[in-house]
């Protein structure tokens, strides 16, 4: 291995660490802590696209430091979040909710948000529906899960913890189940949160 591959390798290593460690402790978006912990390490030098690490390097981070630091309430905090994603979704079944995000991956923390992808006719059928539950949200947008263009995200506060909702078109809702990368589960519907949670409690 040549030292450049190796120096390389080294500072993807440690804006990982550094990015994970601003997840984990302030709730810190993929992409902010990316770029926070870059500048923590090298500064205001112009940054190689190789040296930045992916975000399932920084989840494995960001797992280690949960375990590392969180062990003690990281755990309770995660079975609560599923559960009450749980009541949700099965509160949203008209619209075809899965979960994502850090509450299905295992990563969640103090900060952390549960998200949710609805498929719907119309996002108007959504907000409609939240706006006759009395559900006081905030719209803003998300990146499409497959094409990256923005699709429309409500927001709200539901049980004192952030929820977002990310609204896709029914003919999106094919591809979110074949959905997965490298053996991981991108997105889950009610049935599999339900055996998450079980198997949590199970052990």
């Amino acid at each position: 291995m040549s030292n450049y591959t190796s120096n390389t390798d080294t500072l993807r290593a440690e804006i990982a660490a550094a990015a994970a460690r601003l997840i984990a402790e302030d709730g810190a978006d993929y992409a902010t802590a990316k770029r926070k912990a870059a500048k923590q390490i090298l500064g205001n030098a112009k940054i190689r696209g190789e040296i930045m690490p992916d975000n399932a390097q920084i989840e494995e981070e960001v797992r280690a430091y949960n375990e590392l630091f969180f062990s003690d309430t990281q755990p309770a905090r995660l079975l609560h979040l599923r559960k009450l994603a749980l009541r949700l979704m099965e509160e949203l079944a008209p619209f075809s909710p899965y979960l994502t995000g850090a509450v299905l991956n295992g990563t969640a923390g103090e900060h952390s948000d549960i998200h949710l992808q609805l498929f719907a006719e119309s996002p108007k059928e959504v907000e409609i529906y939240l706006i006759n539950k009395n559900v006081d949200f905030e719209v803003s947008e998300t990146a499409h899960f497959k094409h990256g263009e923005p699709v429309e995200t409500v927001s709200f506060m539901w049980q004192q913890e952030g929820v977002h909702l990310a609204l896709y078109e029914m003919d999106d809702l094919r591809g979110a189940v074949k959905g997965s990368t490298e053996g991981k589960i991108a997105r889950a519907g009610v049935g599999l949160v339900r055996t998450l949670i079980a198997e949590t409690e199970g052990t």
